[in-house]
């Protein structure tokens, strides 16, 4: 995770609930801001433990207003998904506690586990890394939660859908009415909500045989395996295409849209199983570009400060014209 060299002190009430649930004898004798984070405050706390040694967690509060809800239900949400991954073999963070409502801290904040790796948004490793999303996220959808989080919700209508300036009017024209259809019927599963390379955690494997370095890449960066996965305040019950979509449609903005294509592809190879008839795939494949033509702006910027730089506006606007395009070109 990338993490900013200043981070503002703790605040008082903040630091004195994190401190009430460290084991005995534990203290927090550090704290640095990551970021990745749109919408929330995210801190790795080092705690000094008994035996003289350091360990971290980390803290996420909710410091202002959410795109996608109210802070209470996204943390109580986490919290429960967090609950539910326990011991499933899902690499995700272990809960510590949350306070939902701010009733004991200034923000409404949740305090977990820090788990090792960094996420990896570059073109390094792609062609080994997108198998091991694929792998990753079939594993997710194969959780059966005792308590069923709620229903996805989708916000964006056939209204709302941004074409990009210069796009195929007819094309746009075409996967906008897929999505005016009702929604198809679908198999519930465990959703993660924002499953993509930016909450996915990765370090290298050098020592593990079963990542034997590739003559061409002495440096190790294609070497990696998943250690965590991470950003549950989306968790969700819905359809596998919906989780499926949304990587896709990451991977074809960072990487080229022959890669969303191929991400469905791996999935499927995963083990893991689509809507049955291709006019229903499309529905949640092309439902996915067109919530993101909404906020171009925003994902691409966010990229940009994660070290993408080349990623403009222009630059991700003209991937998710090619994108679609090529979905509705896949019908054809």
């Amino acid at each position: 995770m990338n993490h900013h060299d200043e981070a503002a002190p703790l605040r008082p009430l903040t630091l004195a609930w994190a401190w009430r649930h460290l084991e005995a004898g534990e203290r927090i004798v550090g704290a640095e801001a990551l970021h990745g984070g749109a919408t929330a405050d995210m801190r790795r706390l080092a705690i000094g433990t008994r035996d003289g040694g350091t360990q971290h967690l980390v803290l996420r509060s909710f410091v202002g207003p959410t795109r996608q809800g109210p802070a209470e239900d996204l943390l109580r949400r986490e919290a429960d998904a967090l609950t539910t991954l326990t011991g499933t073999g899902v690499p995700a963070p272990g809960l510590v506690a949350v306070d939902p409502t701010a009733a004991h801290c200034e923000f409404p904040s949740l305090l977990m586990t820090h788990l090792p790796g960094r996420t990896v948004l570059g073109e390094e490793g792609l062609e080994r890394r997108l198998p091991m999303l694929a792998r990753q996220l079939v594993a997710v959808h194969a959780v059966r939660p005792t308590v069923r989080p709620r229903e996805y919700m989708t916000l964006t209508t056939a209204d709302t859908v941004v074409p990009p300036v210069g796009a195929d009017a007819a094309v746009w024209a075409a996967a906008t009415d897929v999505i005016r259809r009702p929604a198809p019927r679908y198999e519930g599963r465990l959703l993660h909500g924002d499953f993509q390379p930016g909450n996915v955690l990765c370090e290298r494997a050098d020592r593990d045989p079963v990542f034997d370095l590739p003559p061409e890449d002495p440096a190790g960066a294609a070497d990696a395996r998943i250690t965590g996965v991470v950003d549950w305040a989306a968790a969700s019950w819905g359809p596998a295409d919906l989780d499926v979509a949304h990587c896709s449609t990451n991977l074809a903005l960072l990487h080229g849209p022959a890669w969303g294509l191929r991400f469905t592809e791996a999935y499927q190879e995963a083990g893991g199983m689509l809507a049955a008839a291709a006019d229903e795939r499309l529905y949640w494949q092309v439902r996915k570009p067109l919530a993101f033509s909404e906020e171009v702006q925003s994902v691409a910027q966010s990229w940009r400060e994660a070290g993408r730089t080349e990623l403009t506006t222009r630059a991700v606007e003209e991937r998710l014209d090619a994108y679609v395009t090529s979905l509705m070109n896949a019908l054809g």
